[in-house]
């Protein structure tokens, strides 16, 4: 019998999901430095309502979760994924993919255009993201460049050249 992969809930973050994606950040992690991030962007203006993303069980509990927040690329204003978490033992089920394209088209959906993150090499591309130096686009720190991916969400409007600027709670 061929193994089937179950078919994610995605829907946006409300109030009563605080605890549970911290929970998730907490499990996926070493360390509570990204559920920490998440809690401090979550009271930033670089906030945007609609893009944190949870991936719920079947009693609604989340288990996965993606952020996009307000940056810039120069003066133009992008979105930064990050962070993006599922609990260990559902890793590799599709829940992440799941809640990265759910995000990807909740920003679409408001307009967005461009979107960046600092990720995997190879997770990040199956998305659309390309290097984002061959765009022009970079950071002020240290960083390997096939890490540091860009992605249009619009074909219209190519990415922007120019240097990435957080939102202040990443401190970079």
């Amino acid at each position: 019998m061929p193994h089937t992969r179950p078919q994610w809930i995605t829907r946006p973050e409300t109030g009563s999901d605080v605890a549970g994606v911290r929970a998730v950040h907490l499990a996926a992690f070493p360390t509570p430095l990204e559920a920490d991030l998440v809690d401090a962007l979550r009271a930033d203006r670089a906030w945007i309502d609609g893009l944190s993303v949870v991936v719920t069980d079947v009693d609604d509990v989340p288990v996965g979760h993606a952020l996009l927040t307000r940056c810039h690329i120069d003066a133009t204003p992008a979105l930064c994924l990050a962070p993006v978490a599922v609990r260990p033992e559902l890793q590799r089920s599709g829940a992440g993919s799941a809640a990265v394209r759910a995000v990807l088209r909740a920003a679409r959906d408001k307009g967005e255009r461009y979107v960046v993150v600092l990720g995997h090499p190879a997770y990040y591309p199956r998305f659309g993201f390309t290097r984002a130096s061959a765009h022009g686009v970079g950071v002020t720190f240290d960083v390997p460049d096939e890490a540091l991916m860009a992605l249009a969400l619009d074909e219209a409007h190519a990415l922007p050249s120019g240097t990435i600027r957080y939102a202040e709670p990443f401190g970079v």
